[in-house]
């Protein structure tokens, strides 16, 4: 049996990426989705340094400025990596990136009513950030993201492996009893005997490079690790397609802070997602 892959696709138009890759929730990589921004090209270690020197950063119980952030990512080695991820909020932290990520739906992830003013009060779990790492950084866990958003991952420089799953694969995953959005198997090195189902698992490998944007539906389960230094800008995308499930998530991490709390959020989350889709403008 030929081994699953995930495609990648060259200027496509949006009608394309909706009917063969959106609505039926396929991973799918873009070679030039990220030519919109003023971004690519532009963010190098040496760009941030010079305009971001001073910005700070804390990770681990430590704080880092940007110009130690880059100094530790390309040092980094396989066997003495930089902590991963460091990552920095734009609209809070770099606000004056954001016009070099612009449009922030890269003419395909729309509708994305995370960009209405209703959900911008950031209850929900969404962010714009930039991620940064060096070599042999993994991310902490397999997981699928909170609140079932679409995941939009624009790698700017350097490369990264990615490994996800074909949906319907939670079983051999062994999500954690405790927080269901994250898998028990460290996939980099599993344990058979703890996890024996994860051998029928089917991991999907591949490369993103500089200048190329993944785009992870809703629910798909899956994590990252940086083959050299390396910046990246990811974003959230919800509409009506996954608003039903996002919904549901809503509920069960709010109720953990009080019923009252869940109630007045959740009301004001259905509320939001009606204006929305009254409006169709996002």
């Amino acid at each position: 049996m030929a081994a699953l892959q995930v495609q990648k696709v060259d200027d496509i138009t949006y009608e394309e990426f909706m009917e063969n890759f959106y609505k039926p929730g396929i991973p799918v990589v873009f070679k030039n989705a990220s030519k919109v921004w003023k971004a690519r090209g532009l963010f190098t270690p040496n760009w941030f340094r010079e305009n971001f020197g001073d910005k700070t950063i804390e990770k681990n119980g430590v704080n880092y400025t940007m110009r130690e952030v880059m100094d530790l990512v390309e040092n980094s080695t396989e066997d003495k990596p930089a902590p991963y991820p460091f990552i920095f909020d734009i609209p809070t932290v770099l606000p004056e990136i954001v016009p070099l990520v612009t449009p922030l739906n890269l003419n395909y992830a729309k509708p994305n009513w995370l960009e209405s003013k209703w959900f911008k009060k950031g209850y929900w779990g969404s962010a714009t950030e930039v991620f940064i790492g060096g070599p042999g950084g993994k991310f902490p866990y397999l997981h699928v993201d909170y609140y079932h958003l679409n995941a939009w991952i624009n790698q700017l420089y350097g490369e990264k492996q990615f490994t996800v799953y074909p949906r319907g694969q939670e079983e051999f995953l062994y999500p954690d009893p405790d927080n269901q959005w994250i898998s028990q198997v460290n996939i980099f090195e599993p344990d058979y005997d703890k996890f024996p189902k994860y051998k029928n698992a089917t991991p999907i490998h591949f490369k993103v490079g500089a200048g190329e944007t993944l785009f992870i539906p809703f629910g798909t389960w899956h994590s990252a690790y940086s083959l050299g230094p390396t910046i990246s800008v990811a974003f959230d995308q919800l509409n009506q397609k996954n608003f039903k499930d996002f919904m549901k998530d809503v509920w069960d991490f709010k109720n953990r802070e009080g019923k009252a709390k869940a109630l007045a959020l959740y009301g004001y989350a259905w509320l939001a997602g009606q204006s929305c889709k009254v409006s169709r403008s996002f």
